[in-house]
């Protein structure tokens, strides 16, 4: 099995702990809180064929792997895991979300395979519930959690419900995305947001870190009533 190891960061899903890292210093929490169509076979079609531009943050950056919860990408073999999955089971409450996108490398924007992404999410009550206790990250990221792994074409795939923002409102609804490169610590990207939801500001988008470029998603609707979500990540440099 592969290891993906790195430092930790301060980035706890817990609602207390979003407010403790907002006082914080080091956290890109601390500039964020308080700012005010087709079956997934096609979309990921589409995903492979598109190529739109991703802006992205040109440094390298010193702190890339400062990560808390990054090491839950390493449970799960890399060689076990595939592009397309279902994070969430047909019986989970909540509207159905396909969150979609191709992995890309930052020097030439072409497909990269076989990293792996490791997303989690709140519930459709804006809770981290119902973990499991296989580790410290099944306990704290809670029932709604997966890993994918791309193929040659760069292209993930979670079938996943919506997430809901947090009971008290602290940030935007959504997803963590944490990236595990063959041979490299892991790292976390800007967590995937909804355009002109709750939170999703002008002063959101000033502020975004664009690690891994923009997590900020326009949300549409697929033939089957199905949200989709498109976030192409495009891999950070390595100090």
């Amino acid at each position: 099995m592969k290891s993906f190891s790195g430092p930790r960061r301060n980035r706890n899903p817990g609602a207390g702990h979003r407010l403790l890292v907002f006082m914080g210093t080091l956290s890109r929490r601390s500039v964020l809180l308080g700012l005010g169509s087709c079956a997934v076979g096609a979309v990921a079609c589409t995903c492979a064929s598109q190529a739109e531009a991703v802006p992205v943050a040109p440094r390298v950056r010193a702190r890339l792997y400062v990560c808390e919860g990054c090491e839950a990408v390493a449970e799960r073999s890399p060689e076990r895991l595939a592009p397309f999955v279902q994070l969430a089971s047909g019986a989970e409450p909540g509207e159905r979300m396909t969150l979609t996108g191709r992995v890309l490398s930052a020097e030439s924007r072409e497909p990269v395979a076989e990293v792996v992404i490791y997303a989690h999410h709140t519930n459709a009550a804006g809770l981290y519930a119902n973990g499991t206790q296989e580790s410290e990250w099944s306990r704290r990221h809670g029932r709604l959690r997966g890993w994918a792994r791309t193929g040659g074409d760069g292209v993930y795939t979670f079938d996943t419900i919506k997430p809901a923002p947090y009971p008290n409102d602290i940030l935007p609804a959504h997803v963590h995305l944490f990236i595990g490169e063959p041979g490299r610590p892991p790292y976390y990207v800007d967590d995937v947001v909804f355009d002109g939801e709750f939170g999703v500001t002008p002063e959101y988008h000033a502020r975004q870190e664009l690690r891994g470029g923009s997590g900020i998603v326009k949300l549409s609707r697929t033939a089957a009533d199905v949200w989709l979500a498109r976030r192409d990540i495009v891999l950070e440099r390595h100090p």
